[in-house]
C-alpha cells in the first residue's frame, strides 16, 4: 500500500484511517524484507517517525510485531502467524490439495504432508496421516499449523533450494545448523551443496536428519508464474523403506501428484 492510497481511502465513509494505518504496517513486511526499522517503515508509508512509532508500539504490545534485540528492527510476530494458520483452512492451494495429498496416502500407504515456506521454517498446511505401523514412531506430534526447521527437512530443501540466491543466502545467514537427527547437515558449504543438488533435480531427500528413524521425500509445487509456492514430501520410518527404494519406488508417484496439484492452480511446463 503506497502513501497515496492512504491519503485516498482516508476520505471514504466509514473509513477508520487507524486500522488502515496499522494494516498497511503489517504489510510492508515481505519475505524479501522481514526485519524494518521504524524510519523505513515512516518513508514506505509517507508517515512521520513518532505516528509509525505509536502504531509499531501498540502493534509490538498486542503480539503483532516483536523486536529483534540486536538490530532494534522489528519482525512481523505471533498472532500474525496465529491469523495466518486461522486463513489456512481457506486457502485455495489447501483446498485444491487435500484429495490428491489423499490419494496418494491411500496408494502409498504412508504419511502426506505439504507446507509452505516462512522465514527460516516450515509450515504445514495439509498432513494425511497413515494408519501402518510404524508411522506413530514418526509421528513427532505434528499438525496443520506445526512449525520446523527448513534446513534439515526434505520439503523444506525444496523451499529454500528454489529461492533466489541472495534470499537463500540471506535466510541461512540466520540459522544455526544445530543437530538435530543423525544425518543433520550441520555444516554451511554442505548444505549448500545438497541445496544445489535439490534445485537441480527437483528432488529432496532427509535421510534422518531431522530426527531418527524418520525419512522423506519431497518435490516442489508451482504456482501459474512458476514460482514454487509449496512442497509436498511422503514420510516413512526407516523399518519400512530403504532410501533408495523410498526414492525410486515412491518419488514418481509424489512428482505426479505435485504436477497434478501445480496444473489445478494454473502451473503450465515450459515446452521443451
Amino acid at each position: 500500500m503506497t502513501p497515496q492510497d492512504l491519503r485516498e481511502r482516508s476520505t471514504e465513509p466509514g473509513h477508520s484511517q487507524s486500522l488502515e494505518r496499522g494494516l498497511a504496517i503489517l504489510s510492508a513486511f515481505k519475505p524479501a524484507h522481514p526485519l524494518l526499522g521504524i524510519s523505513e517503515l515512516a518513508r514506505r508509508l509517507g508517515l512521520n517517525r513518532s505516528t509509525t512509532h505509536r502504531y509499531v508500539a501498540t502493534l509490538t504490545s498486542l503480539g503483532y510485531l516483536q523486536q529483534d534485540a540486536a538490530t532494534r528492527k522489528y519482525r512481523l510476530g505471533p498472532r500474525v502467524l496465529d491469523l495466518g494458520f486461522s486463513a489456512i483452512n481457506s486457502m485455495e492451494l489447501r483446498e485444491i490439495a487435500t484429495p490428491h495429498l489423499r490419494e496418494l496416502s491411500d496408494l502409498t500407504g504412508h504419511t502426506v504432508n505439504m507446507a509452505i515456506l516462512d522465514t527460516t521454517d516450515i509450515v504445514y498446511i495439509e498432513r494425511v496421516r497413515s494408519p501402518q505401523v510404524g508411522q506413530r514412531e514418526i509421528d513427532l506430534n505434528l499438525h496443520i499449523g506445526s512449525r520446523l526447521p527448513a534446513y534439515c527437512t526434505s520439503m523444506g530443501k525444496v523451499l529454500l533450494a528454489n529461492l533466489p540466491a541472495e534470499r537463500q543466502r540471506a535466510l541461512l545467514d540466520q540459522v544455526d545448523l544445530a543437530r538435530r537427527g543423525p544425518n543433520t547437515l550441520t555444516g554451511r558449504a554442505r548444505l549448500e551443496k545438497e541445496l544445489e543438488r535439490v534445485r537441480a533435480s527437483g528432488l529432496a531427500v532427509n535421510n534422518e536428519e531431522l530426527a531418527y528413524g524418520l525419512r522423506s521425500i519431497a518435490v516442489p509445487v508451482h504456482s501459474r508464474t512458476g514460482d514454487v509456492v509449496a512442497a509436498i514430501n511422503l514420510a516413512v520410518h526407516r523399518s519400512m523403506v530403504s532410501m533408495e527404494d523410498l526414492v525410486a519406488r515412491l518419488a514418481p508417484s509424489l512428482q505426479a501428484t505435485a504436477a497434478e496439484i501445480s496444473s489445478r492452480i494454473g502451473y503450465r511446463p515450459a515446452a521443451v
